[in-house]
């Protein structure tokens, strides 16, 4: 009882703060413009998505609604019922007779030809899904090892890229997605970047070291009474070039 008692309940605030990280890990949600922001976004999503659903419904119902055959037609092929038995119990024998008509051959060719094809690119598709899902798998788990990433971090990046994706599929990209490919597209050249102003950095942090002790002498006085040693005056009239070279 005490272990009940000693347990924290999150929040709604808190455990829909945590749904928002996971899904968008790479977004800061520090305040509350960030976390309205996007749930009005995805509430818009989940509207858009709701909206198409319904079209959709729509056309069927109009379509049912206007042959009530056809709605009994995919009743009984759901049922189990064989559709070409299942077609001629709601159309009658007289389909075969349609099938046959000389005049309508090619047509019934054609559409026959386009099923074949669709049915073999289903089945190349099917087996090269599970093909590359497998090599997929595999590599993804060697990652997760490498990294020390958790269960729950690579759940929420799948989640990103199945939704990222099947958005693409029905046309809908969001700034967000657009916005963390422009990321991953940079980021070779960022870093490239990044390292050539360490290097010049690098080098100009070199060269003010080597001027600032020419300039201040190692302390041993020439016959002249100058400050400067013998190797010093012997370096007189270089160019910055030349302590840049000695520098790298």
């Amino acid at each position: 009882m005490a272990d009940v008692d000693n347990k924290q309940v999150k929040s709604k605030r808190e455990m829909m703060l945590e749904r928002l990280k996971n899904r968008y890990p790479d977004k800061d949600f520090s305040d509350d413009e960030a976390i309205f922001g996007q749930i009005s976004d995805d509430v818009d999503e989940v509207d858009k998505e709701l909206s198409g659903y319904k079209e959709r419904e729509k056309a069927f119902s109009d379509l049912f609604t206007g042959d009530p055959r056809s709605a009994q037609f995919i009743s009984d092929w759901r049922n189990g019922e064989d559709p070409v038995v299942a077609l001629i119990r709601r159309h009658g024998i007289e389909i075969k007779d349609a099938i046959d008509d000389p005049e309508k051959q090619e047509v019934i060719a054609q559409a026959n030809k386009e099923y074949v094809e669709r049915l073999t690119k289903s089945k190349e598709l099917e087996e090269l899904y599970t093909k590359n899902l497998e090599e997929s798998l595999a590599s993804l788990e060697k990652m997760q090892q490498e990294r020390g990433l958790s269960d729950e971090q690579m759940n929420a990046a799948m989640e990103m890229l199945l939704t990222i994706s099947n958005n693409a599929i029905i046309g809908v990209f969001t700034p967000e997605s657009i916005d963390m490919a422009l990321k991953a597209i940079n980021h070779d050249a960022d870093v490239e970047t990044a390292n050539q102003e360490g290097l010049v950095q690098g080098k100009n942090t070199k060269v003010e070291e080597k001027l600032r002790k020419m300039k201040g002498g190692d302390g041993v006085l020439s016959p002249a009474g100058k400050g400067n040693s013998p190797v010093q005056e012997k370096k007189k009239g270089l160019s910055i070039f030349d302590y840049a070279d000695a520098a790298s």
